[in-house]
C-alpha cells in the first residue's frame, strides 16, 4: 500500500483537471501542517508532502504572475 491511499484526508481534484482529460493533480486536505498532492491518474499511487507554508507560497506566487503562463 502507497502512503497516499492510507492517508487519512480528503482529495480535492485542482479544476484543471476536468477540462484537461484528468491530466492534473489532487491535493489532500484535512491533514495539520501538510499538504499532500498525488496524480490524479494514479490515486493508488504515491504522493508527495508539502508544509502547508510551502503551499502557501507556491500560491502566492502563482496569483502574483511569478510563473509564465502556457
Amino acid at each position: 500500500m502507497h502512503v497516499a491511499s492510507a492517508l487519512p484526508v480528503t482529495w480535492r481534484k485542482a479544476s484543471y483537471s476536468s477540462t484537461n482529460g484528468g491530466d492534473c493533480i489532487e491535493i489532500g486536505e484535512g491533514l495539520r501542517d501538510v499538504a499532500p498532492v498525488r496524480d490524479s491518474k494514479d490515486p493508488h499511487g504515491p504522493a508527495l508532502l508539502f508544509t502547508a507554508e510551502a503551499v502557501a507560497a507556491f500560491v502566492a506566487a502563482v496569483k502574483s504572475g511569478e510563473f509564465p503562463t502556457l
